[in-house]
């Protein structure tokens, strides 16, 4: 359901060829002293090289070993909350939250966004939307119940008509809860979560969301009262609590770097856990490429460090031009301007080494 909350009470190698020998066969020195003791010394010259080769082999063997379980792993602790997913610009985007049981985006529905009970689109593009049919009817192929999707009120009657065209082709029941939530609306999750939307700049309508969770607070007359005192209290029917709303994770979506600086999105920025897109990481492709495309640049990120006041930031969405090692040497730059810790999520792209 929909429900009106205020924010009033917020505070502000290749493998090396081993069956080798590493030295060759031993030549008869008893008739060759000399050239005995003038072999050892190629010998052990080539066993150095060798050796040295030996050494660069595991070496990028391990760095292969790292780079794979970062694509593989399936979760990340963030701040104690789990997120895990794939986002790769242009290709697909899906961030979830199993703690929540949400995903933000759908993307091309994996696997694990089936059993996530919410799912927040943040605007139409097919990267983002365009696994939600599947969604939708793997949730009932499985037998768990219909899922609630949130999108922006202005693409609701689209998404309907999506739904509908996939019933007609298919001859299936899609049933889901659609809901149409603006910016400025609280929706309530469950008793102790409420989401609401904020707003993003893309080359089309879009929003991102935060999740909050919910916790009562005694009141500040009440904080000298003892148990005995507060129980009279409540038992005469006094509201001794303050409901207390604390941001937990946002996600913006695809957007340009100005979310940063809209006021409207400061628990955006004191959230927990940020999630938000860095689509370019370095100088092959300008700031203002990155705008015109709705898009933000890592660049930018860094001169909006001020604002930043999360734990950690997860960065998302970055093109598939790069590499685990191009992403990973970009997120330690950022590292070096933020508070937060910078995570990069490389699920999905490859490797030098691969």
């Amino acid at each position: 359901m929909q429900i009106s909350l205020t924010n009033s009470t917020f505070k502000v190698p290749q493998t090396f060829p081993f069956h080798q020998p590493f030295l060759t066969e031993k030549p008869q020195t008893q008739q060759f002293p000399l050239q005995k003791n003038h072999f050892h010394v190629n010998a052990l010259k080539g066993s150095s090289r060798y050796l040295s080769e030996i050494s660069k082999a595991i070496d990028h063997e391990e760095q292969y070993r790292q780079a794979r379980q970062q694509v593989q792993r399936k979760g990340v602790d963030l701040a104690g909350i789990t997120v895990e997913g794939v986002s790769i610009g242009g290709q697909e985007t899906c961030i979830i939250i199993p703690e929540f049981k949400c995903a933000f985006d759908i993307g091309r529905c994996p696997t694990r966004a089936i059993h996530q009970n919410f799912v927040f689109i943040t605007h139409a593009h097919l990267d983002h939307i365009g696994g939600l049919p599947m969604y939708v009817a793997s949730r009932g192929l499985y037998n768990l119940k219909p899922p609630t999707v949130f999108v922006p009120p202005c693409i609701r009657e689209d998404v309907e008509q999506l739904i509908d065209i996939y019933r007609k082709m298919g001859h299936v029941d899609l049933n889901l809860d659609l809901v149409a939530l603006d910016v400025g609306e609280t929706y309530e999750m469950r008793n102790n979560l409420v989401v609401r939307p904020f707003r993003t700049q893309h080359v089309i309508p879009s929003q991102g969301y935060v999740i909050y969770s919910i916790r009562k607070k005694l009141k500040k007359q009440y904080t000298h009262l003892n148990g005995k005192q507060i129980e009279k209290l409540k038992k005469r029917g006094e509201e001794i609590t303050d409901t207390i709303l604390s941001p937990e994770v946002a996600f913006t979506g695809d957007t340009t770097s100005d979310f940063y600086l809209d006021p409207l999105n400061a628990d955006a920025l004191r959230a927990k856990v940020l999630i938000t897109e860095a689509t370019f990481l370095d100088d092959s492709t300008s700031i203002e490429h990155a705008r015109q495309h709705g898009h933000t640049h890592i660049y930018e990120i860094m001169e909006n460090a001020k604002w930043i006041r999360n734990k950690v930031i997860l960065l998302t969405h970055f093109s598939s031009r790069y590499n685990i090692e191009d992403i990973r040497q970009a997120a330690s730059k950022l590292q070096s301007r933020l508070s937060a810790k910078v995570v990069p999520l490389t699920e999905g792209f490859k490797s030098l080494h691969s």
